[in-house]
């Protein structure tokens, strides 16, 4: 008798760990009307830190930043590291803005991979980034276009994760925008600076002369360099991009 006493009080309490936050001020009267958040984006970082211990101490402790986090952290051997649930907010993005989302991290999953943001990115690291897109594209229905650097929406803070991370790579397996080819000239009066907002490019928070910061974020990511000068090759590149 004793012992199902125990077990009772125990189911109890593991029942009680699990309810939801109830105001006190209310009277509770549940719906069935409702579900977990819904990431519609997804965003790669580099940890530009030593490897994946210190990474993992990072990003369930701090940064000089404050708290920060990740959903998945990835390996140069192409080891998946879980820190956060799919359906929870991690605080990988900070302040930033990408098209009309303006709370990245409260829409997104963050994928960080182990990287100096300077070396090449391993063979096997981006072979098991491309099984996890797969899989969080498939679960949450999550379009496989929607998938950005954290410097394309930060661009006046961040630079992760950096000109040497394989876009055309990715585009090539189906995840992220790449410009279709040939590229063509596109037609008079076509405006570069419109395509990249159109894109997603937060223009109004890069105050430098050019938008340097911005275009520089745009050439790392279709370019592979990280030249902050808008070119006719740019033109072509965003024409592309907006107009599929």
């Amino acid at each position: 008798m004793r012992i199902l006493l125990l077990l009772a009080v125990a189911l109890l309490l593991a029942a009680c760990t699990h309810a939801p936050p109830r105001n006190p001020m209310a009277t509770w009267v549940p719906s069935p009307n409702h579900g977990p958040r819904q990431p519609i984006l997804i965003v790669i970082h580099a940890t530009e830190q030593g490897g994946v211990p210190e990474s993992l101490d990072t990003l369930r402790t701090a940064n000089s930043g404050g708290p920060v986090s990740a959903h998945y952290l990835v390996g140069a051997d192409g080891h998946i590291y879980q820190l956060v649930s799919d359906e929870l907010r991690a605080w990988h993005a900070g302040p930033g803005r990408w098209g009309t989302i303006t709370d990245v991290n409260s829409a997104s999953i963050g994928i960080e991979l182990d990287n100096d943001g300077e070396s090449p990115f391993a063979a096997a690291q981006i072979d098991s980034l491309l099984r996890l897109l797969d899989d969080l594209c498939k679960r949450h229905g999550i379009p496989r276009t929607q998938i950005v650097a954290h410097a394309d929406f930060a661009p006046t803070r961040k630079r992760d994760p950096g000109f040497r991370f394989p876009w055309k790579q990715l585009a090539d397996a189906g995840f992220g925008l790449w410009p279709n080819e040939p590229l063509a000239d596109p037609p008079p009066g076509f405006d570069p600076w419109l395509a990249l907002r159109l894109l997603g490019y937060p223009l109004e928070q890069d105050h430098s002369e050019g938008h340097a910061d911005t275009v520089r974020a745009f050439h790392r990511r279709f370019r592979g360099d990280e030249n902050d000068v808008l070119d006719a090759q740019d033109a072509r590149i965003l024409y592309s991009l907006t107009h599929r």
